[in-house]
């Protein structure tokens, strides 16, 4: 960020990464669509795969098991929400569109997170027929960060999961 946007109103600081849950609610995280009953639907800050999401659980937990069953129940039925938004969104926008993954991970961010990885036929079969993670460190490629050009699918994709979720 320039230094001069620091000051200006509503420019998010630029470490809105180093705390994306503390950030989103503050209002503070740039990525954020919506805000759901288990914690928050953002898009990506790399879209590698357009329309890249994830679902930030807002609470203190580490692993899907650490939840109470309801509540576990209740992210994992937001995750699958942000998933069909996902796809309806970019089923839409691109014809080669496939499918939807999901994963929970937490080997790099010790947080409860859910991953919406949009699957389309452009990509190389050889990437395709595997998991994302498959791209290595080409998905984090400046080419691929979120920008303005995204703007149509973000609002697809949140006008999508507002419908789903009333």
């Amino acid at each position: 960020m320039h230094p001069e946007e620091q000051d200006v109103p509503g420019t998010p600081p630029e470490n809105w990464k180093e705390d994306p849950i503390g950030s989103a609610e503050r209002g503070e995280n740039p990525t954020v669509l919506h805000r759901m009953n288990t914690g928050w639907a953002v898009i990506g800050y790399t879209q590698h795969l357009p329309g890249y999401c994830l679902l930030l659980y807002a609470g203190v937990a580490d692993h899907l098991t650490d939840l109470p069953r309801r509540e576990r129940t209740a992210f994992l039925d937001e995750l699958a929400l942000l998933g069909e938004a996902v796809q309806r969104a970019c089923s839409d926008l691109d014809p080669a569109f496939a499918r939807i993954n999901y994963e929970i991970l937490g080997n790099s961010w010790n947080h409860l997170h859910g991953h919406v990885h949009p699957r389309y036929r452009w990509e190389p079969p050889e990437l395709l027929h595997g998991p994302v993670w498959r791209y290595g460190r080409e998905r984090d490629a400046p080419r691929h960060e979120l920008g303005p050009r995204h703007d149509p699918l973000r609002a697809r994709i949140t006008e999508a999961l507002l419908s789903l979720t009333g």
